[in-house]
C-alpha cells in the first residue's frame, strides 16, 4: 500500500507576526518554523494504516528552503521515506498540490492536516484530491479504515456527519482524531539512514495574489456605562449607535 503524507512547514504559532515593507505578505525574517501542527495527525494516521495494513509511508514537503531536519523528524515516527519539492516564486494551495501529484504518482491513501495554521486556507487537500481523481473526506474528527473501506467523522454546525467510503482516498484531519506519537532515540538514529529525496521544480504561475496585508486594530479599552439594572438601556444604546452590533 503506497501512503502519502503531506507535510507543511509554517511560523511557529507563539510567532509575532509584522507586515513587510511592501504591504502584501508577512515580515516572517526573525521567524522560527515548524511541521504544521495539523499535519502531525495526518502523520500519525499514515502511520497507524501501515501498522495496520502493511504499506510504505512517504512524507513531501513542497517548499523553497531546507527542510530536511523536519523530513527526518517525520522518518523517525514512522514514515519509511521523504520527498522534498523544492522551488522558488509564490506557492499558493494549488502550486502546491499540482507538485505533489506531478512527484508522487497514485498513492492508495493520502493524509493532510485540515489546514495550515499560517494562511488558515485549508484548500490544498481539495486540490490534490481532485488532480489525483481520488474521493476527499475533509476536516475528519474520526477515522477508521479497515478491509479496503472508511468511515469518518466530522463536527459540523449543530452537529456530527458521518461519511463512508473506499479506497484510495484522500483525508484532511482535525485535532483530536489521534494522538501523535514522539520518537525515542532509537528511532531517531535510524531516520538518519531512511531516503531522503530532494528533487527542484519549476514554480507554477500562480492563481492568487494577495492585494494587501494588514493586522486587525488594537482592541480599545473597555468601560463601565454603570450597575445593575439602571445600566441596561445606556448599554443597549451604546451597542446600537457607537458599536453597531445591534
Amino acid at each position: 500500500m503506497h501512503i502519502l503524507c503531506c507535510l507543511a512547514r509554517v511560523p511557529d504559532t507563539t510567532t509575532r507576526i509584522h507586515v513587510a515593507a511592501d504591504g502584501r505578505s508577512p515580515d516572517l525574517k526573525d521567524a522560527q518554523w515548524i511541521i504544521n501542527p495539523w499535519d502531525d495527525y495526518a502523520l500519525e494516521a499514515a502511520v497507524q494504516l501501515k501498522e495496520a495494513l502493511g504499506g510504505e509511508v512517504t512524507v513531501v514537503h513542497v517548499g523553497p528552503v531546507d527542510f530536511q531536519k523536519d523530513l527526518r523528524a517525520a522518518l523517525a515516527k514512522g514514515a519509511d521515506k521523504a520527498l522534498q519539492i523544492q522551488t522558488t516564486g509564490a506557492l499558493g494551495p494549488h502550486s502546491i498540490a499540482a507538485l505533489i501529484a506531478a512527484h508522487c504518482g497514485k498513492p492508495d491513501a493520502v493524509f493532510l492536516g485540515k489546514q495550515s495554521v499560517d494562511g488558515d486556507v485549508g484548500a490544498t487537500g481539495a486540490f490534490l484530491g481532485k488532480l489525483l481523481g481520488l474521493p476527499v473526506a475533509g476536516r475528519l474528527s474520526a477515522l477508521t479504515i479497515k478491509d479496503g473501506t472508511f468511515t469518518a467523522r466530522r463536527e459540523i454546525e449543530g452537529g456530527v456527519e458521518t461519511v463512508e467510503g473506499s479506497l484510495p482516498a484522500l483525508f484532511t484531519l482535525d485535532k483530536g482524531v489521534n494522538e501523535p506519537r514522539r520518537a525515542g532515540l532509537k528511532e531517531i538514529m535510524a531516520a538518519k539512514k531512511k531516503p531522503l529525496e530532494v528533487v527542484k521544480a519549476e514554480p507554477l504561475p500562480p492563481r492568487l495574489e494577495a492585494l494587501k496585508l494588514e493586522l486587525p486594530r488594537a482592541r480599545q479599552g473597555g468601560r463601565i456605562v454603570g450597575t445593575g439594572a439602571g445600566a441596561v438601556s445606556e448599554l443597549v444604546r451604546l451597542l446600537r449607535d457607537e458599536a453597531k452590533a445591534l
